[in-house]
């Protein structure tokens, strides 16, 4: 008999450390952000997804900005038509750090709300996750954690997880709670710095974070930039874009300390025109695992 229980307690131990080793993964797969305040997918658009097999869309519901002394909701989508049924659909929200520099009560419950709504009324289904987007610091970190927390909370009700972006200099923090968080590898640089390096993404901007990746206790995706940022400065238009080059050195080097991400892959962000950018074999490369 306690040669039986020893058996069960060590099956138990296995599967126990077995669960605990999918959690601290990412689902693999392909996905893409959507950035536009208008949800509509031309035929260019439609064959990348089924080209690349990308099964999940990160998109942009609303922004959370500071309207006087509350947080409001700001450039709202519209979807003017239904969305592909093979796709998941991760409703996300980028909200400004100044929201986080004092306690706003009710705002979470209000975000999961306008969100429910939102999914309702344009009949989406099969909703599991949210992400929210923060460039949270120092001084907002600990306000913005008990968002989330709240978040979660306010989630549970509907069977739906939580994810948050993490950006590079974010990695020397706490890690947020969430189930997981996806890494920008992107807006690396100072914009007022463009003449020596890229703002988008410069394998110099990236590495000194790179030393924190391996012990980040929080499961991490990736996203990789493939838009174009255009300026004015002193009435000169200023054009930027990242050689492909460039975003394949970055992959390469984020993921020889971090194996996991490569398991999920994500491009910032989906558009005719960053599709024509590139050519397949650098998305080949990009979304390879």
């Amino acid at each position: 008999m306690r040669r039986y229980i020893f058996y069960i307690v060590i099956l138990l131990t296995c599967l126990l450390l077995t669960d605990c080793q999918q959690q601290v993964q990412t689902e693999q797969g392909n996905a893409a952000y959507y950035w536009r305040t208008e949800f509509w997918l031309d035929s260019t658009e439609q064959a990348f997804l089924c080209t690349y097999h990308i099964h999940k869309m990160y998109c942009r519901y609303f922004d959370v900005v500071m309207d006087g002394e509350e947080p409001m909701p700001n450039a709202t989508i519209n979807f003017t038509e239904p969305l592909p049924h093979d796709i998941e659909i991760i409703p996300t929200v980028y909200i400004t750090e100044d929201c986080m520099h004092q306690r706003h009560e009710g705002l979470a419950q209000k975000l999961v709300n306008r969100i429910m709504q939102m999914n309702e009324t344009n009949g989406i289904t099969g909703v599991h996750e949210i992400q929210i987007d923060c460039d949270y610091t120092d001084r907002s970190r600990k306000l913005y954690y008990q968002f989330l927390e709240e978040v979660n909370a306010c989630l549970s009700a509907h069977a739906t997880h939580l994810s948050t972006t993490i950006r590079l200099h974010q990695l020397q923090m706490p890690a947020p709670p969430a189930q997981y968080g996806v890494l920008m590898l992107y807006n690396t640089g100072d914009p007022r710095h463009f003449e020596e390096r890229n703002p988008i993404l410069d394998q110099r901007d990236v590495q000194p974070y790179v030393r924190y990746l391996a012990d980040y206790t929080l499961p991490l995706a990736a996203a990789y930039p493939v838009y174009r940022w255009q300026r004015q400065i002193g009435g000169v238009r200023i054009e930027h874009t990242v050689e492909a080059e460039e975003i394949l050195a970055v992959k390469e080097l984020v993921e020889q300390k971090r194996p996991e991400l490569r398991r999920s892959i994500i491009t910032y962000h989906l558009d005719e025109e960053n599709i024509n950018r590139y050519n397949k074999e650098t998305y080949e490369a990009i979304y390879h695992h």
